[in-house]
């Protein structure tokens, strides 16, 4: 039997894109059941074109997904945002959305297959295709943009997810779809993670995270998004070489602490938990490097041989960031 299928909308200022957008959610092979949009303090007609868009799909097709708009005053920002929506759907299914994408008309349908093959699952992600701001195909997919290498692909289908996301994030928002349980286990959302990443992690600590290498979304780079895909050229990383690490390595900390502090009462296997724990500590030591470049290299090679670059982050790459970027 099928779960009820919620669409959790996160608005602002979207009325360039909305529309589009709205027309390939109502035209899903597989019906979607609710739409929770959650605006934030929009100040152009970005609700008005979903109420119109779904009263004319009513009148053209005689039926169309229940719609709940909540409208904040003030902005929450694209984290609160989200959390706002997806707290308010009714859904055992609840698929993310960004105003300004573009669904397969298929993508519900094979989302749907998928939590129903297995029971335990709680976040489905998938490829994408890169657009332009026309919606014309860049050429590009979402994984190859991030630079998803075949090891971590294997890694994630092993059920060792959580390894590949205590190093980095590779789940993007605008491709997922989550059960009603993981968002009541996740929140409240920590603020010093994006909404996408928290959920990811957290699923994964269980091995509950399922990858699909499909294309099911077009997804919009436009210049104006809130979060992007951005691939990192040589020129990116050599610019990221340049810039102050103090504002990184406090952010990378208070993830890591909040993390290991919410994952007991999650549900977490124990050796995941540990996991967590050791990396606070790889933060903990990147953070209280000294100042001068030289007085960093002998505690920078002790970590290194720790093996936590490695477990932790992007190996000898972070380890040249550490030595060479300035406080």
């Amino acid at each position: 039997m099928t779960a009820r299928i919620s669409v959790a909308l996160a608005t602002h200022n979207g009325s360039a894109f909305i529309r589009e957008q709205l027309q390939s959610i109502l035209a899903q092979t597989l019906p979607v059941d609710e739409i929770v949009v959650s605006d934030d303090a929009s100040t152009d007609d970005t609700v008005a074109i979903i109420e119109a868009g779904c009263a004319e799909w009513e009148r053209l097709t005689g039926s169309v997904p229940a719609l709940r708009i909540m409208r904040n005053e003030k902005a929450l920002g694209v984290t609160a945002n989200f959390e706002q929506a997806l707290g308010a759907c009714t859904g055992e299914i609840i698929a993310l959305c960004d105003q300004d994408d573009r669904w397969d008309h298929g993508k519900i349908a094979v989302i749907d297959a998928a939590f129903r093959s297995r029971a335990a699952l709680e976040l489905v992600h998938s490829d994408a295709r890169i657009v332009d701001a026309l919606g014309e195909p860049t050429g590009l997919r979402l994984l190859e943009t991030l630079n998803v290498s075949e090891p971590e692909r294997r890694e994630i289908r092993g059920g060792r997810a959580i390894d590949t996301l205590l190093r980095r994030n590779l789940v993007t928002g605008a491709t997922a779809v989550v059960s009603r349980g993981l968002i009541e286990r996740a929140r409240p959302f920590p603020a010093s993670w994006v909404h996408d990443e928290w959920l990811a992690v957290i699923a994964a600590s269980n091995d509950r995270l399922l990858l699909i290498e499909q294309d099911l979304i077009d997804y919009r780079q436009h210049g104006a998004n809130q979060i992007g895909a951005t691939s990192l050229t040589g020129s990116i990383r050599l610019a990221r070489l340049m810039q102050p690490r103090t504002e990184r390595d406090a952010r990378l900390l208070a993830r890591a602490i909040d993390l290991a502090e919410r994952l007991p009462g999650t549900g977490a296997p124990h050796h995941v938990i540990e996991l967590a724990q050791d990396k606070v500590v790889h933060e903990q030591v990147r953070s209280g490097y000294p100042r001068a470049r030289l007085l960093r290299v002998l505690p920078v090679l002790t970590e290194w041989f720790s093996g936590r670059y490695r477990r932790f982050g992007l190996g000898a790459q972070d380890v040249l960031r550490d030595l060479i970027q300035p406080v």
